[in-house]
């Protein structure tokens, strides 16, 4: 029985062979590289403790089943023209 390569090794000989074509060696690469490398992410941290979880939980379904604010609270503040800058410079626009 001969021994099949893992994906990985698969792939690193894909990228490995010189005759073929560049784009599918950059492809096997990157693919490659997502399992050679570490990657960033971010993670949340808490110190929450059960209870204290419990409690923001029911504190944020509360407020969810409030009734929304009324309009006027919601509505932009309208200001004269006079405080107004003048016209917006033309920006340059790079049209090839």
């Amino acid at each position: 029985m001969v021994d099949k390569p893992s994906p990985l090794e698969f792939l690193e000989a894909v990228y490995l062979e010189e005759e073929f074509p560049i784009t599918i060696r950059l492809k096997a690469a990157s693919e490659a590289a997502k399992y050679r490398h570490a990657q960033l992410r971010a993670v949340a941290m808490t110190t929450m403790d059960q209870h204290s979880f419990a409690a923001a939980l029911e504190r944020a379904i509360a407020r969810s089943q409030q009734p929304p604010p009324p309009a006027a609270l919601l509505s932009p503040v309208e200001h004269p023209a006079s405080e107004l800058k003048g016209n917006f410079p033309m920006r340059r626009r790079n049209l090839r």
